[in-house]
C-alpha cells in the first residue's frame, strides 16, 4: 500500500509498504480523511526535542514499543496522522467489531502484544496519512447518521477543544477569552458555544482565521494588532467572571496573561510552547490567578464530540480549507505555515 512518511527530516509517499494484519482484537480500515494537526507541524520541526523533553518527565505512563516518547529512528519512516475517520474492511481473528463498510472512527491507540501503543509518531505503527491501518476493535466508534467521514475525522481535534473546556470549569454566567484562533483554539470555540457560554471573545491577528472564529460561534473577534485582547475583553465582558483559553503555545503569551487578566482569572494553557518560558509569579499571586494545563481528552469526550458534530451540535465546515491526496501532503505542511491560507487540511488517501 501507500503511506505518506516523515524521513530524515522530509516527507514524502512510500509506494511499497508492507499490508496492515488484523491481529485478536485488531480491526484493518481504509482511511477516508485524515487531518493534518498542529502538533504533527511541531514533529517535523520539533520531533527531536519532543522526545528529549519527554524522557526528562516523571511520573507519565509507559507506553509500548514504537509509540510516542519511545525510541525513533528519524532515518527510517515515521508514520504519522491521528485524526482519522476510516471504513471497516476486515476483523482480525476472534474479534468482535462493526462489519465490512461500516465508517468509524478512533481514539488514536492501538491494543498489541507489545502494550498500548499510540497512533501519533512510530516507525511501527500506522497513521492516517496511508491507505489502510489497524485500529483496536474497542477503540473505535461507529459514524451516526450518515455523517460525512471528512467531518467525522475531525471528532479528535474538536475533542481536544471540548477537554480543555471541560478542565477549565466554565460554567454559564462566565465568559470565555481564546487567545489563538487555529484549530486548538476554534475547537475550544465550539465547546464553549456547546457548553453554553454566551460571551465568548476571540483574537487572532489573521483576518481569515477571525471569520472561521464567528462562524464557530466567537461572539465577538478582535485583532490584537488594533485592540488590547483584554481591553476588548473589559468591552464586551460586563462585568462576568473570565476563563483565558492560550492557544497560541509561544514564550511570553503566559506571561503577558498574568500581567493584563482582571483579578481571580482562570488561564487554560492548551497551545503547545516548544520553548523554555518564564512567567512572574508576582503578578499571578497579586491577582489570585488559577493556571491549568490540559492535553487530550477521555473516550467520553471523544464519543461526546462525534455525538455534537453528527446531531450539528457543532459545525466543523468552516475550519475545513483543503483537501489533499498523498502526494499533496508535504506541500500541504509547508502551506498550513501561512494562517491566512489554511486552517485545517484533510489528507483524503
Amino acid at each position: 500500500m501507500r503511506a505518506a512518511a516523515l524521513k530524515s527530516g522530509r516527507i514524502y509517499v512510500n509506494d511499497d509498504v508492507p499490508e496492515p494484519q488484523p491481529g485478536f482484537g485488531q480491526v484493518l480500515v481504509q482511511v477516508k480523511a485524515c487531518g493534518i494537526c498542529g502538533s504533527d507541524l511541531h514533529f517535523v520541526k520539533h520531533g527531536h526535542e519532543m522526545i528529549e523533553l519527554g524522557k526528562q518527565m516523571k511520573g507519565m505512563p509507559q507506553m509500548g514499543g514504537g509509540g510516542e516518547g519511545s525510541e525513533l529512528d528519524f532515518d527510517q519512516d515515521i508514520w504519522m496522522g491521528h485524526e482519522f475517520s476510516a471504513e471497516v474492511l476486515e476483523i482480525g481473528p476472534d474479534t468482535q467489531a462493526p462489519s465490512p463498510g461500516t465508517i468509524v472512527t478512533s481514539i488514536p491507540i492501538l491494543l498489541t502484544a507489545k502494550g498500548i501503543q499510540p497512533i501519533v509518531y512510530s516507525n511501527e505503527v500506522h497513521g492516517g496519512y496511508g491507505e489502510r491501518m489497524l485500529l483496536s476493535a474497542g477503540m473505535m466508534a461507529e459514524v451516526p447518521n450518515g455523517l460525512d467521514p471528512r467531518y467525522a475525522a475531525l471528532t479528535e481535534p474538536m475533542a481536544v477543544g471540548l477537554h480543555a473546556v471541560n478542565k477549565s470549569k466554565v460554567k454559564q454566567g462566565e465568559g470565555a477569552l481564546v487567545l489563538g484562533c487555529g484549530p486548538v483554539g476554534l475547537a475550544c470555540i465550539a465547546a464553549l458555544k456547546l457548553k453554553g457560554i454566551d460571551t465568548i471573545v476571540a483574537a487572532d491577528f489573521s483576518p481569515a482565521r477571525r471569520r472561521i472564529a464567528t462562524a464557530m460561534g466567537a461572539t465577538e473577534v478582535v485583532d490584537p494588532a488594533q485592540e488590547d485582547a483584554f481591553d476588548a475583553w473589559q468591552r464586551a465582558g460586563r462585568g462576568k467572571s473570565l476563563v483565558v483559553y492560550e492557544a497560541i503555545g509561544v514564550p511570553g503569551i503566559i506571561d503577558s496573561v498574568l500581567r493584563d487578566a482582571p483579578m481571580g482569572t482562570r488561564l487554560l494553557v492548551v497551545g503547545v510552547c516548544m520553548e523554555h518560558d518564564t512567567i512572574n509569579p508576582f503578578f499571578g499571586i497579586s491577582k489570585e490567578l488559577n493556571i491549568q494545563f490540559a492535553l487530550g481528552y477521555d473516550p467520553m469526550e471523544f464519543n461526546e464530540c462525534l455525538r455534537a458534530i453528527a446531531e450539528g451540535d457543532i459545525d466543523v465546515t468552516p475550519m475545513i480549507t483543503g483537501e489533499v491526496p498523498l502526494e499533496g501532503v508535504a506541500d500541504a505542511f509547508e502551506a498550513l505555515g501561512n494562517p491566512d491560507e489554511h486552517c485545517k487540511i484533510l489528507v483524503t488517501p
